[in-house]
């Protein structure tokens, strides 16, 4: 059974700097309450920051980072007769990207001291590596799937 009238996905433009749509999609996750240029400088110079640091592109690296920290299994609340179960499925690309954004700028916030850019600088070297807070949320998401695959039989 499907619903009516899907809403259109909006087309996000790349970002002014590298012309990458990635970066203007994490400036737009880090922005609040409308102040893109805040989010923009926070953005800016944790790539810079990261270019700096390493011979690598930033960009390359935030692209990696988001690569590493996508989960591919969650587990979903569902309900069978009285009884909850953690049901596994799949994740779609795009929320899997949702997920690894915010699981991303989570980490960066809950980090020690120094400005929001260096935060978020050094969270997206260590997802980039396969290390750090956002990879340990992945692998915990993936073996909670994996706990509960008894279950998968329960997916609508």
């Amino acid at each position: 059974m499907s619903r009516r009238n899907r809403p259109t996905k909006n087309k996000i433009t790349p970002d002014a700097k590298y012309q990458n749509v990635i970066v203007s999609e994490l400036i737009n996750r880090i922005m609040k309450s409308g102040k893109k240029s805040t989010a923009e400088r926070i953005v800016y110079g944790a790539l810079t920051t990261i270019e700096q640091g390493e011979s690598k592109a930033p960009v390359g690296v935030l692209e990696q980072a988001v690569r590493n920290a996508t989960p591919q299994l969650e587990v979903k609340s569902r309900r069978v007769g009285g009884a909850n179960y953690q049901v596994p499925i799949e994740v779609r690309p795009e929320r899997g990207i949702s997920l690894a954004f915010r699981w991303i700028i989570a980490a960066a916030k809950a980090r020690s001291g120094k400005s929001m850019a260096e935060k978020l600088a050094s969270e997206l070297r260590d997802a980039a590596k396969g290390e750090g807070a956002t990879i340990k949320k992945r692998d915990d998401t993936h073996r909670m799937a994996e706990a509960n695959r008894a279950f998968a039989h329960y997916r609508w």
